[in-house]
């Protein structure tokens, strides 16, 4: 019996841009502060998000109840299995600043913190690219990896659907 994920097939790239967005805020804040522990609170985030879904998000529920109605831009539907990943990504690499950050903090060694200002930068790209691009670089990766056949179709089937509609709609 295959067990049914609760992140949904289609998610609204807005509300994922607006998500990448707050994302964004708090890196930034983490790095002009040096205030790591931020990465605590967004390791929780990304991780309930990439195992539970936006339900289980607090960053995704704040988006999508107080912030997404105020803004006017139509629903934009994409595939959410990619988005998933990304969070994936996401969660790894806040888990990896927040254990740098406590293992400083335990040993007092100074180096573990240029891991934790390496992942900061990247985690402020990624999230920068999404929200002021639309580019997810998870989900470029993800398609990378469907491409190479690391990622079986049937993972996605609406990304399979995606890349057939816009096959279709190459000129030949």
């Amino acid at each position: 019996m295959k067990m049914q994920s609760r992140f949904p097939a289609v998610v609204d790239d807005v509300t994922v841009r607006l998500i990448a967005g707050v994302v964004l805020v708090v890196v930034l804040a983490s790095l002009a502060l040096q205030q790591w522990w931020l990465f605590l609170p967004l390791a929780v985030d990304f991780t309930l998000r990439a195992a539970l879904g936006p339900k289980a998000s607090p960053v995704a529920r704040f988006v999508s109840a107080v912030v997404r109605p105020r803004v006017t831009a139509l629903p934009h539907p994409t595939a959410g299995t990619p988005k998933r990943f990304a969070a994936a990504i996401g969660a790894t690499m806040t888990v990896a600043a927040s254990v740098l950050w406590l293992a400083h903090l335990a040993t007092g060694a100074g180096w573990l913190i240029t891991g934790v200002v390496a992942i900061a930068v990247v985690m402020a790209v990624f999230p920068a690219l999404e929200a002021f691009a639309g580019l997810c670089v998870g989900c470029v990766i993800f398609g990378w990896l469907m491409k190479a056949g690391v990622v079986p179709e049937d993972v996605c089937v609406e990304c399979s659907t995606i890349t057939a509609r816009l096959s279709a709609a190459e000129p030949a």
